[in-house]
């Protein structure tokens, strides 16, 4: 996405529309600096345009101003307030700011603007799920998904939601789904693996982090899980080096708050008696298990 968008770039200078989708790809993607010549181009072309306003608070969104963000945000609102993109990205922004109430009224604004905008849809889903509201986040994620029925990262969420229901057969159904679609996504076959791991599936797990590790071979994330299922085949030694690794690749604890909540979504109650909220799952999109998704949520 981001080469071609770079290429659009390279062919119409001038062009703004679809530049906010462009800015998003390139917050995935953590690059700042190609997000910040974006935003001062656009800025410097027309102030008048949403797209330049959503490009401006992606970049400062990307630094973790979140107050200056949503300033931007509200901004393009202000500038078109048709414009359904900008109540999601000012609705994802207060989600970094645990303000869910706000979060909610924006992804809904954005739907009223556009009943077929999925990318609200998805955010309703995902405010539900840290809610724990588990129900209402399928009904969401589906709603989403009939919108946009390839993509393979709702397909995930729906999966992961499923598991959370006690659905597990009909989690790994839809996860099939969505690795079907695109068999390298990196997401997917995380929860797959998890999942199979939970069911007692050990060495279907562990096949499938292997295959995994290919993909995005300094996940930390992944060898500690690697490590889970050595522990519970009984090969200690082999579940230690993991451990290890998994903490070289991971030295100041960053994914620590993800680990305990895979604890607690997918080990017995026994087991996981230290574990915190289960909704810190979804900021396992964060990492690069998200960034090596060729989909695209927001």
């Amino acid at each position: 996405a981001e080469r071609l968008f770079s290429e659009v770039r390279r062919i119409e200078s001038y062009r703004v529309e679809g530049m906010e989708i462009y800015s998003t790809t390139l917050w995935h993607l953590q690059k700042d600096v190609a997000l910040s010549a974006l935003s001062k181009d656009l800025t410097d072309m027309d102030k008048n345009c949403p797209e330049a306003w959503c490009v401006a608070g992606n970049c400062f969104s990307l630094q973790r101003e979140h107050d200056i963000a949503i300033k931007f945000f509200q901004r393009a609102i202000q500038v078109d307030p048709g414009f359904a993109y900008a109540y999601t990205l000012l609705g994802h922004e207060f989600v970094l700011t645990e303000e869910l109430d706000r979060a909610l009224a924006c992804f809904r604004n954005a739907i009223r603007v556009n009943n077929r905008h999925y990318n609200a849809w998805y955010g309703l889903g995902m405010i539900y799920y840290k809610q724990e509201k588990f129900n209402l986040a399928e009904i969401h994620f589906k709603k989403a998904l009939s919108v946009n029925p390839q993509s393979s990262v709702l397909l995930c969420h729906i999966g992961v939601v499923q598991h959370a229901l006690k659905k597990s057969d009909t989690a790994l159904e839809t996860l099939n789904r969505a690795i079907g679609i695109d068999p390298k996504n990196p997401l997917c076959k995380f929860h797959r693996a998890s999942i199979l791991f939970a069911n007692d599936k050990y060495k279907a797990a562990l096949q499938e982090l292997e295959e995994l590790k290919q993909i995005v071979p300094k996940e930390s994330l992944v060898y500690f899980l690697i490590g889970k299922v050595y522990k519970k085949l009984g090969q200690t030694h082999l579940a230690l080096m993991n451990f290890s690794w998994a903490m070289d690749l991971d030295p100041k604890g960053a994914n620590n708050q993800i680990k305990e909540a895979i604890d607690k979504r997918y080990l017995p109650e026994d087991e996981a008696a230290d574990s915190q909220d289960s909704s810190i799952m979804t900021d396992a999109d964060d990492t690069q298990l998200h960034t090596a998704e060729s989909d695209d949520v927001l």
